[in-house]
C-alpha cells in the first residue's frame, strides 16, 4: 500500500492534515524532528564551538598565503624574506593542528547526535504503532510501517549526523569567505555576488523537481518493502500454490519501478550538480581574470590576488557542498514527513481522562453486560456486524456462543477487547462501562485464547510469561501443568529453554494452541475469552485441554466461541448468533428440542441427534 493510501484512510477530512499534505517534501518537513533534537542541546553547543574554530582555522589559511607571498616573495622581500617565510609556514601548522583536533571533536560531537536520535526516533515510532487500534491495521501494511521505521531514519540519520554539521559548516566558510573577499576587494567581490544571484535562481526552481522525485523515491522503495513482508509471512500459501516464480516476478517489478524512480531522482541530481558548479565556477574563472588584470595594472598585489583566489574557491566550495547537502536534506525532509504522518495518526480508541476503577474482584469472576450494541467496521460502515445485541452474564457463568461464520461472535471479543468501540450501545464490565476504565486495567481482566495462536520468536518459557511478566519458573511450568503443554515442552531438546523458531515453526498446531492456553492460564483473569480454542488439536489433545479448561473456568467467568458444538455441550448457557443478532438461547439439550439454528448444527456434527421440527 502506497504511502498516499495509507495517508488517505487514516486521516481524510481532516482540514489540518489536508492543508500538511500540499506541502509535502518542504524542508519545513525538518521542523518536525525538534522535539527529538532538543533533549541533546549541550552536545550541540559542543559540535557549535567545534564547528567555528574549524571553519575559523579554515578562513585564516588564505590570510597566511597572502602574508607568505607579499613577505617572502614581494617587492618588500628583502633579507628577512627567509624568516617571514619559516614564521608563516609555523603559524599553518598550528593552525592546521587546531583545524584537525575541532573537525575530530565536530565529527564525534555530530556522529553522536545522529545514532542517539535516529534511536530515539525510532522508539517513538514503533511506541506509538503499537498503541494503534486494529482499525490502523486494516489501512496500514506493516511492510509499510517498517519501511519508514528503517529506511526512512537512516536518511534522517544522515542528516542529523552529516548534513545539518556540512550545512552548517559551508555556511560559515560561505559568509566569511564572503566577508573576507569583500576585505580584500570591494570591487571584484561586489561582481562575483551579482553574478552568483543569476546563478542560483535556475539551481532552486531545478531543486523543487529534485525534492518531488526524492519523495516519489521512498514511497516506491516502501511499495516494496510491503510486498515483500506479505509475501514472506505467506511462504506456505505461495508455495502450496507454487506461485514462488510469479511473486518473485511481482517484487522484481516492484524492485524495477522503485530503480526506475531512483534514477530519475539521481539523473536530477546529478544535472543540478553539473549546473551549479558550471554557474559558480564559471562566475570566479571570470571574476579572477579580472583580477590578474588588476594585478598587472598593479591595483593589487599578487598577495591580494593570491588571497581573493582561496577566498573565492572557499565560497564556491561552500555553494557546492550546500547543493549536495540541500538534496540529502530534502530527501530526509520526505522521510520525516512520512515519520510524523505515521505519529501524527490517532487512534480511535483511547484511555478516558479520568478512568474508574473496578470493584473488587469477585471470587467467581467478573459480570459482563452489553445493551443494544450496535457496531459496524470501520472499513465496512455499512455492514452492521453486531445488531441490538443484550447480553448479560453472571459473575462464574459459562456461556458459548455459536453460529454461523460471519454471525458477529469474534466481533464480540474484539468489542470486549475495546479493540473497536460499538457506534450504538454500552459494554459493562463489573457494572462499569469499558470506555470508563483505562485499556490496561480492562485488558488486564481478560485473558484470551485466540483462534490464531501467536508465538514469538523465544523460547517457551518465554513464551508462556507472556502472559504475565512477572511470573516465576515455577508458575509458568505450573500454567503449561495445567494447559496439558508440560510433557512436550519437556521433550524438546532444551526443555522450557528450547527456542520455538519463527512464528512457532517448531512446534504442531495443537501444541501451539497449548501454548497461548498456558499463557492465558499464567494470567489468571476474571473473564476468559476462549475462541476457537481446541479447534487445532487431535483427539487425545482436546481430551486433555478440555479437563485443563474446566479446571481454569473455575472461580472465573468464561466465554467460548466453538464451532465444534461437542465443546460446547456443558457451557451453563449457549447463545445462537445469525446476522449480528441473538436468535437462539439455551442450554445444548433444549436448543436441540427447539428445532432452529442450533439443531441443524448439531444435526451435522451429531448424526445420532433427532432434530425436532
Amino acid at each position: 500500500m502506497s504511502t498516499s493510501t495509507t495517508s488517505t484512510a487514516s486521516t481524510a477530512g481532516n482540514p489540518q492534515t489536508e492543508a500538511r499534505e500540499l506541502k509535502k517534501g518542504s524542508l519545513a518537513a525538518l521542523k518536525g524532528l525538534a522535539p527529538f533534537l532538543k533533549p541533546y542541546r549541550n552536545r550541540f553547543i559542543v559540535a557549535g564551538i567545534a564547528l567555528v574554530v574549524a571553519a575559523g582555522s579554515t578562513l585564516a589559511i588564505p590570510y597566511a598565503f597572502k602574508q607568505m607571498i607579499d613577505l617572502g616573495f614581494g617587492t618588500h622581500a628583502g633579507i628577512s624574506s627567509a624568516r617571514n617565510v619559516n614564521m608563516v609556514f609555523l603559524a599553518l601548522f598550528a593552525v592546521a593542528t587546531i583545524l584537525a583536533l575541532a573537525t575530530a571533536a565536530r565529527f564525534y560531537s555530530v556522529s553522536w547526535l545522529g545514532e542517539r536520535v535516529t534511536a530515539d526516533i525510532r522508539s517513538a515510532v514503533y511506541a506509538h504503532v503499537v498503541q494503534q487500534s486494529p482499525e490502523f491495521f486494516e489501512t496500514t501494511q506493516t511492510g509499510e510501517v517498517l519501511s519508514r521505521i528503517t529506511t526512512d531514519t537512516t536518511l534522517i540519520q544522515s542528516v542529523v549526523g552529516t548534513s545539518i554539521s556540512m550545512a552548517l559548516r559551508n555556511v560559515l566558510l560561505f559568509l566569511g569567505g564572503l566577508g573576507m573577499l569583500f576585505v580584500t576587494s570591494v570591487k571584484l567581490s561586489s561582481i562575483i555576488i551579482g553574478l552568483l544571484v543569476l546563478t542560483v535562481l535556475p539551481i532552486v526552481m531545478f531543486g523543487r523537481r529534485v525534492r518531488k522525485l526524492s519523495r516519489d523515491s521512498q514511497d516506491r522503495i516502501a511499495d516494496a518493502s510491503a510486498m515483500a513482508g506479505e509475501i514472506l509471512n505467506a511462504m506456505p500459501t505461495v508455495q502450496a500454490f507454487t506461485h514462488e516464480n510469479m511473486e518473485s516476478k511481482r517484487f522484481g517489478a516492484s524492485i524495477e519501478g522503485a530503480f526506475v524512480t531512483a534514477m530519475r531522482r539521481i539523473q536530477a541530481r546529478a544535472f543540478l550538480t553539473a549546473l551549479a558548479i558550471v554557474l559558480v565556477f564559471g562566475t570566479i574563472v571570470f571574476v579572477l581574470w579580472l583580477g590578474a588584470h588588476a594585478v598587472l595594472e598593479g591595483t593589487m598585489t599578487g598577495g591580494d590576488l593570491g588571497q581573493f583566489i582561496l577566498y573565492a574557491s572557499i565560497v564556491a566550495g561552500a555553494i557546492g557542498a550546500l547543493s549536495e547537502v540541500m538534496g540529502e536534506a530534502q530527501r530526509a525532509a520526505g522521510a520525516t514527513e512520512r515519520l510524523l504522518e505515521l505519529l501524527s495518526v490517532k487512534s480511535e480508541i483511547q484511555n478516558p481522562q479520568h478512568a474508574l476503577a473496578l470493584p473488587p474482584r469477585a471470587a467467581n469472576g467478573a459480570a459482563l453486560s452489553l445493551q443494544d450494541v450496535i457496531f459496524s467496521y470501520p472499513s465496512r460502515p455499512d455492514t452492521a456486524a453486531l445488531s441490538q445485541l443484550s447480553l448479560d452474564i453472571k459473575p462464574g457463568e459459562t456461556v458459548a456462543v455459536v453460529g454461523p461464520s460471519g454471525a458477529g461472535k469474534t466481533t464480540l471479543f474484539q468489542l470486549l477487547l475495546r479493540f473497536y468501540d460499538p457506534q450504538l450501545g454500552t459494554i459493562r464490565l463489573d457494572g462499569v462501562d469499558i470506555k470508563q476504565l483505562d485499556l490496561h486495567t480492562l485488558r488486564d481482566a481478560i485473558g484470551i485464547v485466540p483462534q490464531d495462536t501467536v508465538i514469538f520468536s523465544a523460547d517457551a518459557m518465554e513464551n508462556i510469561r507472556y502472559g504475565r511478566a512477572d511470573a516465576t519458573d515455577q508458575e509458568v511450568i505450573a500454567a503449561a501443568r495445567m494447559a496439558a503443554a508440560h510433557e512436550f515442552i519437556e521433550r524438546l531438546p532444551n526443555g522450557y529453554r528450547s527456542f520455538l523458531g519463527e512464528r512457532g515453526v517448531r512446534l504442531s498446531g495443537g501444541q501451539r494452541q497449548r501454548i497461548a492456553i498456558a499463557r492465558a492460564l499464567l494470567k489468571n483473569p476474571p473473564l476468559l475469552l476462549l475462541d476457537e480454542a481446541t479447534s487445532a488439536l487431535d483427539a487425545e489433545s482436546e481430551r486433555l485441554v478440555q479437563g485443563a479448561l474446566e479446571v481454569a473456568m473455575e472461580g472465573r467467568t468464561t466465554l467460548i466461541i466453538a464451532h465444534r458444538l461437542a465443546t460446547v455441550q456443558r457451557a451453563d448457557r449457549i447463545i445462537v448468533m445469525e446476522d449480528g443478532k441473538i436468535v437462539e438461547t439455551g442450554t445444548h439439550q433444549s436448543l436441540v428440542a427447539l428445532g432452529g439454528i442450533y439443531a441443524n448444527l448439531a444435526a451435522l456434527q451429531f448424526h445420532n441427534v433427532q432434530v425436532t421440527h
